[in-house]
């Protein structure tokens, strides 16, 4: 049974990974205020497309987030570009954005299981009448602790050669060439440059280390308290 117990433990603490990385996308892709704002005007992407207003432009990007989420059927997006009201995505833009969502939604499902499966872990524990206050915390230190140092060793190595490794991971998440974008004919590399998913990608890492070293930190404390707690109720 101690064997479960700490299966079950370090269980809590994947699913904890995997919750905080997901809403860590998720909160940089729609959580933070004006952010593509600001990376509209750092990049003037503007610059590099028909005229077109700030306005109109987070207008689009708007209708393209809730896509990828789900609250939209199809990206056939309409705005005004050089003084013409016409359709902003292209058909090859259109097929990988449907593949982009495809991920994302799969994220959501995943963050879901991992919802589900932590609570299951919490009630089966409960259930044995296993010492969660002390299985949990020491489950989630040494867990995370050793997620979080082979995520941090992916962070870096990753941050070594960004653009090769954009695309590796475009090679593993994509079987088709859709994601090869021409900024002469197609809209979506003008808005989204690679610096853009540089800064977004760093962003999401920076978010997610946080969290991660909060509940670290937390799940510390409590794992020493509850151990000197039992150590000073052995020595009376």
């Amino acid at each position: 049974m101690k064997f479960l117990h700490n299966l079950a433990g370090f269980i809590c603490a994947c699913c904890l990974m995997a919750i905080l990385l997901i809403s860590s996308v998720e909160a940089v892709a729609y959580w933070i205020p004006g952010y593509y704002e600001r990376e509209y005007e750092k990049y003037q992407v503007l610059d590099d497309l028909p005229s077109m207003t700030m306005e109109d432009l987070l207008t689009v990007t708007d209708e393209m987030m809730d896509y990828l989420r789900g609250d939209r059927e199809d990206l056939h997006v309409y705005t005004t570009m050089g003084g013409e009201y016409r359709e902003f995505f292209n058909e090859r833009e259109i097929a990988h954005m449907e593949d982009v969502r495809g991920l994302f939604l799969a994220a959501i499902q995943i963050r879901r299981i991992a919802i589900a499966l932590l609570i299951l872990c919490l009630v089966f524990l409960a259930a044995t009448k296993a010492k969660i206050s002390l299985i949990l915390p020491r489950a989630i230190c040494v867990g995370m602790g050793v997620i979080f140092l082979i995520g941090a060793g992916l962070g870096a190595l990753i941050a070594s050669d960004f653009n090769r490794y954009f695309v590796i991971f475009h090679h593993i998440f994509f079987n088709n060439d859709l994601w090869i974008l021409n900024p002469a004919t197609d809209m979506l590399i003008n808005i989204v440059p690679e610096p853009f998913f540089m800064d977004t990608a760093f962003l999401i890492l920076a978010i997610f280390g946080a969290s991660t070293v909060l509940v670290f930190g937390i799940s510390l404390f409590l794992w020493r308290k509850v151990r000197k707690t039992a150590f000073t109720c052995r020595k009376k």
